[in-house]
């Protein structure tokens, strides 16, 4: 159903059984799939793509031209969102200022009102991001991760797999896979919760704490408690995820409470409890 004020491009597609909300905008070379629903004064740009059942809520400007210099009009790069995501009031997505790349958000992802993605984003498949917090350009984000709200990452940092920020945070290097960020900007450990929601075993929660207490909490430098974590004999596949996301930045690694360093699991866990 299409209200009769929208305005809908003949040049766009629209699946089946697709509800488009009073005044929105769904400009040409859109690509709507199956059982969406777009609420009112929603504006979907060109060159975007949305999965089928997905949900975008009023005010949301999906696939705009980026705020970059480097952009000119007629430029064709584009935005894919994928099925079953939900989109919330007032959030912006922007897709990328060069030729032929794309800005992604992927499946089952929850983005909250006021949320802004910017151009070369890459956000994997169930992520949830909370209200007003800002994704600067080119920053990936990987699969189950969790942004509390009004959370700010600097471009071009990596946010791994099941990573758990707090609210607030100043993001300016990546933060490895599994890891719980607090407020106070420092890797307090991993994202025990997460991990047990996820599914996986007591064996690679256990080496996952392990390698992740022997990169930030150990007093090693990056290189040496590398080699560490390898001689160890963790030779879960977490473990190793653990270790070449570290391998591969190219920013550095967000830091670990020093007041951590050099305790107990018990200590810190207590430390945990008190903050």
């Amino acid at each position: 159903m299409i209200h009769p004020t929208a305005i809908v491009s003949p040049k766009a597609e629209i699946g089946k059984n697709v509800e488009i909300g009073p005044y929105s905008v769904i400009e040409e070379d859109v690509k709507i799939g199956d059982d969406c629903y777009i609420d009112a004064h929603v504006k979907i740009c060109r060159y975007t793509t949305v999965g089928a059942r997905c949900r975008i809520y009023f005010g949301a400007l999906v696939g705009a031209e980026p705020q970059d210099h480097r952009f000119y009009r007629g430029l064709r790069s584009s935005c894919e969102i994928g099925s079953d995501t939900v989109i919330r009031e007032y959030v912006t997505i922007h897709r990328p200022p060069f030729e032929f790349l794309k800005t992604s958000v992927g499946s089952h992802v929850l983005l909250m009102a006021f949320v802004h993605v910017a151009h070369d984003v890459i956000i994997a498949d169930r992520v949830t991001i909370a209200n007003h917090t800002a994704i600067t350009g080119h920053v990936q984000i990987g699969e189950g991760a969790v942004l509390s709200g009004y959370a700010k990452i600097h471009q071009f940092c990596r946010i791994g797999p099941l990573a758990m920020i707090g609210a607030g945070c100043l993001i300016s290097q990546d933060i490895p896979p599994f890891c719980m960020l607090r407020e106070t900007n420092f890797i307090t450990g991993p994202n025990t919760i997460g991990l047990r929601r996820a599914g996986f075993s007591n064996e690679a929660r256990l080496d996952i704490r392990k390698a992740i207490k022997m990169f930030f909490f150990d007093g090693l430098n990056a290189k040496n408690a590398l080699e560490q974590i390898e001689r160890s004999g963790l030779n879960s596949p977490e473990v190793h995820v653990f270790c070449n996301f570290i391998k591969e930045t190219k920013r550095g690694i967000m830091p670990g409470n020093p007041k951590y360093t050099g305790i107990t699991d018990e200590q810190r866990d207590e430390l945990e409890l008190r903050a």
